[in-house]
Formats: structure tokens, sequence, C-alpha cells
């Protein structure tokens, strides 16, 4: 919890990141070659990832689901009605292991958040499918997010929102174009 202190304002016992300015200047004091404006955007993206990951966190945490829940939920979503998809696909499109997607599908058939049957082509094949509990969680979760990204974003003009949307749109292109099996996850979550 912030404290007073004598020689200032509040501060927190616990160990505070540096601001961007102090990082960019660490990094040029260390590593002379380093272009600032460079670093000032990518690790203003790269903080701005991991605190919108946070919020995104603790708002379906709220809804009684984890970040890897809502993944395989916004998958199913994705795919169009009616919502199913085979575990493998699920797994292929979030980049992680069937072991690993079989596990959480356990977990969230156990939640009712999705139904997992035998497909009545193939017998063989399982089919996921996003259950009406599944789906509202998923309503309520994208009425949430609406809500802190359009306060997130409130400072920016329409304009400036379209400009900085087709900056970031050519920055992930050439991310994608460069490193194209970059989609998925190094390890998995679960």
């Amino acid at each position: 919890m912030p404290t007073a202190t004598p020689e200032g304002p509040e501060t927190s016992s616990e160990p505070q990141e540096p601001s961007l300015d102090e990082q960019i200047a660490a990094y040029q004091r260390e590593f002379g070659d380093l272009d600032p404006q460079v670093e000032k955007v990518v690790s203003a993206l790269g903080r701005l990832n991991r605190r919108m990951n946070v919020a995104y966190g603790r708002q379906v945490a709220d809804l009684g689901i984890s970040n890897a829940e809502w993944e395989v939920l916004k998958t199913l979503v994705l795919s169009g009605a009616p919502y199913r998809m085979g575990p493998g696909d699920i797994a292929r499109r979030l980049g992680l292991t069937p072991a690993a997607m079989t596990h959480r599908i356990d977990r969230m058939a156990g939640e009712g958040l999705v139904t997992r049957d035998r497909d009545e082509t193939n017998r063989v094949r399982v089919i996921v499918e996003l259950t009406d509990e599944g789906r509202a969680k998923w309503l309520e979760a994208m009425r949430m997010a609406t809500s802190f990204e359009e306060d997130l974003l409130q400072d920016l003009s329409g304009g400036e929102r379209a400009l900085l949307g087709e900056l970031l749109i050519r920055v992930l292109r050439r991310v994608e174009d460069a490193q194209p099996d970059a989609g998925g996850r190094l390890t998995d979550l679960d």
C-alpha cells in the first residue's frame, strides 16, 4: 500500500518498474547502438500488452473463468455458428499441444462451458461445442472488455484511433512476415 515519506510523495514498499525514459537511458548506457525512438515504441507496446493482459485476466476471473478458458471460448465463437470445432483444431489455433488442450477442454466441460461429443459422421473424431453458458460468459467478457477498451482510448480522437490502428497493423504485418510461425506460444499456459 502506498505510504507518505519524508522524501516526498507517496511510495510503495514494492519495487517499482522504471519509467520508460529511465529504462531507455539504462539501455543506452549499456548498449550504445540503441535507437531510443524504436525502443520507446517497442517498450511501450510491451508494457501496454502486459498490463492489458492483467486487466483482461482480472475481468474474466470476475466471471469465474481463466484467460486460458476465455481463449477457447473466443476461438469457438470466431469459428461461427454452431460454434463447434475439433480439439486439435482449437489447439493449433491457440498454439497449444494436444495434451494441454485436452486438459483445458476437460476443465471447461466440467464447468458447463463446452460439451465434448463424438462426431456423428466419424466416431473417432471428437467435437467441442460451446454451450449456452459458455456463450453467455463470452458475451459478458466482451461487454467488460469493450468498456475497458473504450476507457483506455478515451483520450484519442476518432482520427487518432484510426491512425494508431493502421500503424499497429503495419507493425504487426512486419512481425508476421518475419516470424510466420510465431502465432502460438513457446510453452503451454496450463
